[in-house]
């Protein structure tokens, strides 16, 4: 709103500093320091209002040390991360850019799913919480309105160089500017990491069986879109189980998708990188500079020992957020990499379940490969501290960040 407002203001008032709104590293400056100043200032007063309310987690007895201590302590805390997020971005993001609206209803979107599902089990006492299908329901929801949108709206292309002349040879590196030009198109192309020339186009799925499918290119491209939504929200919903881990993780996973905005919206770091130009998309480094700051101030209350829980309000909308703002920037297919410890708590819950299943069926008796799953709690049962734990699981998320930074140009 204040980009738009001072934008109005100096068309017919040199208002001094006004310029200073249209610098993306001004805005997502004045992101990060407002989404701080309301998670730190603001989420205290939340979780005094919370412990008035006796709005506390109930704890289920897993035989795990400390674990019964936390019983009591505010939950639904995600509020303070949503707020942290939402406020800044309306603030200081240009609202009629269609990526910002996308995160914007995703966001506020699976919020709402996460909230519904806390207020079940607070307030109308039910362990269970939202029915699962219903979470799933409204993350399909999600995922329809971005590949849609991602599909069918005209402020989603990409920019591409376009050679005047068949004739040059493209891996001469003697070519001039006057050589090509930059083609603004539709596609469904996106990134594969370690490739060289690492694109895939998405409407190959279909066309390899015949060019004329090209046109229903959505029905493979939709339903990928909604795969990856569901997967990575329930993967924050499953790593959230230690005191500050979904947090950290997720800032940290932040942080590199804010690289990747940035980089794939200005035209002359992409032309040197050799990615895909995506324009418009350098808007969302406000919105990430806002989840980073949300994160960061969140994690003031959430870092051992919490006096605070995201709850599910939280830890879905981050998964749903990094996996719609990953889709938006075409980086989605590196998901298994900055999203690693994500997908080992996802794959640990799976091997468990499967092997235990398996095992009971052949065996008659099942049998568990890890102590207990998510794996956090695994090491849990070895004795590690939960703050150790949270600090190491940390540390693997700034690696595999680096890793994925460096695909860029490992290829």
């Amino acid at each position: 709103m204040l980009y738009h407002f001072f934008n109005f203001v100096s068309n017919y008032i040199d208002f001094p500093g006004s310029g200073l709104f249209d610098y993306i590293s001004f805005r997502a400056g004045m992101a990060v320091i407002t989404s701080l100043v309301i998670t730190l200032i603001f989420g205290g007063k939340l979780i005094d209002y919370l412990h008035q309310k006796q709005v506390g987690e109930s704890i289920r007895d897993l035989g795990l040390e400390g674990q019964m201590e936390k019983k009591g302590t505010p939950t639904m805390g995600g509020l303070i991360i949503i707020a942290g997020i939402i406020i800044p971005t309306l603030l200081f993001a240009k609202l009629n850019n269609i990526y910002i609206q996308l995160m914007l209803i995703a966001t506020v979107w699976l919020g709402i799913i996460g909230f519904i599902d806390d207020y079940i089990k607070v307030f109308k006492k039910n362990k269970k919480g939202l029915a699962g299908k219903f979470k799933v329901i409204g993350q399909i929801g999600v995922g329809i309105i971005v590949g849609a949108s991602m599909y069918w709206s005209d402020g989603v292309t990409i920019k591409s160089k376009s050679f005047h002349s068949s004739e040059i040879n493209i891996s001469n590196n003697d070519i001039n500017n006057n050589d090509y030009y930059w083609e603004e198109t539709k596609s469904l192309k996106t990134t594969i990491p370690f490739v060289k020339n690492n694109e895939l186009d998405y409407s190959w799925l279909i066309t390899w069986i015949s060019p004329d499918l090209k046109k229903y290119s959505w029905l493979v491209f939709i339903p990928i879109i909604v795969i990856i939504v569901i997967s990575v929200s329930n993967g924050a919903n499953i790593t959230d189980g230690l005191d500050g881990l979904a947090t950290g993780t997720s800032a940290i996973i932040g942080i590199t998708l804010a690289i990747f905005a940035y980089l794939s919206g200005n035209l002359v770091f992409s032309d040197y990188l050799n990615i895909l130009y995506i324009p418009q998309s350098s808007e969302l480094v406000i919105f990430i500079s806002s989840f980073v700051g949300a994160c960061i101030g969140f994690l003031w209350y959430n870092s051992y020992p919490a006096k605070v829980f995201m709850g599910d309000t939280g830890s879905l909308a981050l998964g749903g957020i990094i996996a719609v703002f990953a889709i938006a920037i075409r980086k989605e297919l590196l998901i298994p990499i900055f999203c690693g410890v994500f997908l080992i708590e996802n794959l640990s819950v799976v091997l468990q379940v499967s092997y235990f299943k398996f095992t009971k069926k052949k065996y008659g008796e099942g049998k568990r490969i890890f102590l207990m799953s998510p794996i956090h709690h695994h090491y849990q049962k070895k004795g590690i501290h939960e703050a150790k734990i949270v600090a190491r699981f940390w540390i693997l998320g700034i690696l595999l960040a680096v890793l994925s930074i460096v695909t860029l140009k490992l290829r």
